[in-house]
């Protein structure tokens, strides 16, 4: 439901307006040292207030509440809370009737029976992805030496991220984009065939993040287009290197050393300010509808730094179930 992970398991909590969210980490190693500033640099890169972002502005101070002692995780769960300080509720009052086209505020209606949280989207809101952000950067720290990096490769169909922007503002529109992932450093050996697949964990963690349509992995579905001779990574050294790497680092589900690559597409933001139309569900009548608050207008230009701390929490995962990090951080 809310918990990922079979060593390193995450359990996400809170919604946009309530008091707080945040993440619990349980199997965390001991001894991993942990200070405040450590997640400073991940939670810029995740902050609103840039153009094109939403203008919410949160304080983002993580509340370590258990699992450190005299700065070093204890092996205990390790829980890190969020307070929500920057809200304005009132700006989703219509939206308890009628429902944004293209947001979960339909289906948790429906699925909670009207009891669910629907202020700033609630438990579906992108403002929970700041624990699996924190819970990256924990993570980051147990797969050294690998290392996970990312890049916005387009926003709105367009390489020129301000162009894209501009249009979609005088538009008065929301425009997605595709991120794309490399983790470097990686042991031959992570992953199962089949259900644990690093595929299927990778892709897993990505379609937790909300907005995520699409995953594909090396040449991805440019595949299906290409020779089995062109497409095939000719292995070049008896430690897994391969001449090319369309296969994005990963045969048979399981890694073979050479750098993890992937991308993942971005849908647009649900909440725009153009006028949309969707149905009152007291009356069931069709109506116009006009959404106030602050959103982002490219949720994408965010995501990457969350890309990136999802990634860390799977192959976090993945090195403890292969016994490569024990109860304690050497």
């Amino acid at each position: 439901m809310n918990t990922f992970g079979t060593q390193f398991r995450v359990s996400i909590f809170g919604e946009s307006h309530g008091e707080c969210v945040g993440i619990t980490i349980d199997g965390c190693p001991a001894g991993i040292p942990v200070n405040p500033e450590d997640f400073t640099a991940d939670f810029n890169r995740r902050r609103s207030g840039g153009k094109g972002t939403t203008p919410r502005r949160e304080p983002d101070q993580p509340k370590i509440m258990t699992g450190v002692f005299n700065n070093y995780t204890t092996g205990a769960p390790l829980t890190i809370m969020f307070d929500n300080t920057d809200t304005r509720s009132r700006d989703y009052t219509k939206l308890r009737e009628t429902p944004r086209p293209g947001h979960a505020d339909f289906t948790a209606w429906k699925k909670f029976g009207g009891f669910e949280d629907y202020r700033g989207g609630g438990h579906f809101s992108g403002r929970l992805t700041l624990g699996l952000v924190a819970a990256g950067v924990i993570a980051r720290k147990i797969i050294a030496p690998m290392q996970v990096s990312s890049d916005i490769l387009e926003v709105g169909g367009k390489k020129s991220i301000e162009e894209a922007i501009d249009e979609a503002v005088e538009k008065r529109d929301s425009i997605g984009g595709i991120i794309g992932c490399t983790v470097t450093g990686v042991p031959v050996g992570l992953g199962e065939p089949f259900f644990n697949s690093v595929e299927s964990l990778l892709a897993h963690m990505m379609f937790a993040i909300p907005a995520i349509k699409g995953v594909e992995f090396g040449s991805g579905f440019a595949a299906a287009r290409m020779w089995g001779s062109e497409h095939n990574d000719m292995f070049i050294s008896t430690e897994g290197t391969t001449a090319t790497n369309h296969a994005g680092g990963i045969n048979g589900g399981i890694t073979n050393g050479n750098d993890i690559k992937f991308r993942v597409a971005v849908k647009p933001t649900s909440s725009i300010h153009g006028k949309q139309h969707s149905i009152n569900l007291v009356t069931g009548q069709m109506v116009d509808l006009e959404i106030e608050g602050r959103h982002d207008t490219c949720i994408a230009l965010r995501v990457p730094v969350i890309v990136e701390a999802a990634t860390a929490i799977v192959l976090a995962d993945l090195m403890m179930l292969e016994g490569l990090t024990g109860r304690i951080k050497n």
